[in-house]
């Protein structure tokens, strides 16, 4: 399947690699400037959003504190190499991993300590905070369109999200676990006998895994296909 004229084509890939109708896809595409606006602000939010977590953290882990805003930096310049003609793989990957895993590990943690974060969290802003990062998965779910997601380029993104899984949840290195605060003791007894660190951690785990898993899977069929159409040829 093709794309509109000017659009990237479309590869045949099974739904679970691109759940997102292609109709929206190459909406976003088209309105790529928006997309990358709209990332930068929700970065700059997210900035903001994380300055007490800044203050309390050792300045040599401030690259592994805003795990969001990060997130949606890496998409915004992502697509805005991608537009100018220079499409970065490495950054295409960060940013996939990242809006996957933290796209879905924000909901997940607001899911978790539902009772909690309803009781210090203004209705609006839960909201926002829900549904605004399930947004980064969606988009993250288009950048198949841009790339290849070469294995170097995976590589790159699994080293990156592997070390925050350390420094968030296992070895800090410097200082404590430098994850977002969760709003309840680290080691409170939850479900499953897990406490309240070590039900996030296995969440991020799971997650970093998936976003493994779904770039490999499309760069395999993204192989497929182009062999098929060789061979159509």
């Amino acid at each position: 399947m093709t794309a509109s004229p000017g659009l990237p084509d479309r590869d045949p890939l099974p739904s679970y690699l691109a759940p997102v109708p292609k109709a929206i896809e190459d909406l976003g595409l088209r309105f790529a400037w928006l997309i990358v606006a709209i990332n930068l602000a929700g970065t700059a939010f997210g900035f903001w959003y994380y300055s007490a977590q800044f203050a309390a953290t050792p300045t040599v882990m401030w690259p592994w504190v805003p795990d969001s805003p990060l997130a949606t930096l890496f998409i915004a310049l992502a697509i805005a190499a991608w537009k100018l003609g220079h499409e970065l793989p490495w950054l295409t990957a960060l940013a996939f991993f990242g809006n996957i895993v933290l796209g879905l590990w924000t909901p997940y943690t607001l899911l978790v300590f539902y009772e909690t974060y309803a009781a210090q969290t203004h209705p609006l802003m839960y909201q926002f905070l829900f549904w605004s990062h399930l947004a980064m998965v969606v988009q993250a779910f288009v950048l198949h369109r841009i790339t290849d997601f070469p294995v170097w380029g995976v590589a790159v993104a699994l080293a990156w999200y592997g070390f925050n899984l350390i420094v968030d949840y296992f070895v800090p290195i410097v200082g404590e676990p430098h994850h977002t605060s969760i709003p309840v003791p680290r080691d409170e007894p939850m479900f499953l006998a897990a406490d309240a660190l070590g039900l996030v951690a296995a969440g991020e785990t799971t997650f970093v895994l998936l976003a493994l898993f779904l770039a490999l899977a499309t760069r395999v069929k993204k192989c497929e296909a182009a062999r098929s159409r060789a061979v159509d040829r």
